[in-house]
């Protein structure tokens, strides 16, 4: 077999982990022959398709690597028009390639989805993310990774708001999901977490800063990008047009700090992770899950088990349909254990039922 991979998307520590398992993997147990397309779609959208070969050396030595080895790109859409659908179509089939491992997000299993079924490419997806917000995924690798850099920088801005008595706002990625200022915002001690799914309301979260105002002098919020005021259903956005994805979050930390400094006395300040979170080497636990992964869609391939995107469920490693995840996010339910805890513990959520 001549097998395809690509790495679409944002960079996600772990992705040359699931690069370097699917490739010894398929040449270990299958023989195959295994070819890197650069950029994501972009590599099989060109003129001339951009593609290397993968061997047994090419892939040594990287797992620890942030980054990805093959290059990524979260502007190329291959669905964009007929001529561009009808170049990818014939660089796969002039490559010969009998199935294309896509490593990436939501949106990538999208695109994947999509050229399967309008060209029968066929296709095996694997889940990342740093936002763990892909629909029928557990865990997607890289989010402990970002979850541990989000925490370090939480508890960095902790010393500096207990030593000048302040209110320190750390704003954290995560797109529409608040799954990662949430993990982050636990492990970081924050006094309080927003989260896109629950709208938050000025006056309790200033309220919340007063009572910690008499009593330790300072406080430390986390808040996801999709975060939102409630009764406004607005996220702080802007658009970059000619995107598949191109409604684009971040600013909410800067916007909730010009909200709460009128009703309080402390100083608001406002530091934004932005792209730090995505960057550098994988945890040791991103580097096993994503080498699983990677193993996993070696699996698929060789059983010819094509249109799966691989899975975690209940710690155990499996697939779900492509066609199941594409299009999908997967949100903090508002139920979920962790927000029951936090509100036991003590951490305001930002809306009317926290006292």
């Amino acid at each position: 077999m001549k097998v395809g991979i690509l790495t679409g998307g944002g960079d996600c520590p772990g992705l040359n982990a699931v690069i370097r398992a699917v490739t010894k993997s398929l040449i270990h147990h299958g023989q195959c022959e295994v070819l890197g397309i650069a950029d994501g779609f972009e590599g099989l959208m060109a003129a001339q398709p951009q593609v290397r070969p993968l061997g047994w050396r090419d892939v040594s030595g990287i797992l620890h690597r942030g980054g990805t080895i093959l290059g990524t790109s979260n502007s190329a859409n291959p669905l964009k028009d007929a001529a561009t659908l009808a170049r990818v179509q014939a660089n796969v089939q002039a490559l010969g390639l009998d199935v294309v491992i896509a490593i990436g997000g939501d949106g990538t299993m999208s695109l994947a989805h999509g050229v399967a079924q309008a060209t029968g490419m066929q296709c095996v997806g694997v889940p990342k993310t740093i936002d763990n917000d892909i629909a029928h995924c557990e865990r997607s690798f890289g989010f402990d990774t970002a979850v541990a850099t989000a925490t370090d920088a939480l508890r960095r801005v902790e010393s500096t708001g207990n030593s000048h008595h302040r209110v320190m706002i750390v704003e954290t990625m995560g797109r529409h999901a608040g799954w990662l200022a949430l993990e982050a915002g636990l492990a970081g001690g924050a006094d309080i977490i927003l989260l896109p799914e629950i709208d938050y309301d000025v006056q309790a979260v200033a309220a919340l800063c007063r009572q910690r105002e008499e009593r330790q002098r300072y406080t430390i919020i986390c808040v996801g990008e999709g975060a939102k005021q409630n009764g406004t259903g607005q996220t702080v956005q802007a658009r970059v047009e000619g995107s598949p994805d191109p409604v684009r979050l971040g600013g909410i930390g800067h916007v909730l700090r010009e909200q709460l400094q009128p009703y309080l006395k402390s100083e608001v300040r406002t530091t934004v992770l932005g792209h730090v979170q995505r960057g550098g080497d994988p945890t040791p636990y991103d580097r096993v899950l994503a080498s699983r992964y990677g193993h996993k869609a070696a699996q698929l391939v060789l059983a010819g088990q094509f249109g799966q995107m691989v899975t975690l469920q209940g710690s155990q490693i499996g697939s779900v349909p492509i066609a199941q995840v594409a299009n999908v996010q997967r949100k903090v339910p508002l139920d979920h254990e962790l927000l029951v805890m936090a509100r036991d513990i003590g951490i305001g959520l930002g809306d009317s039922l926290r006292t």
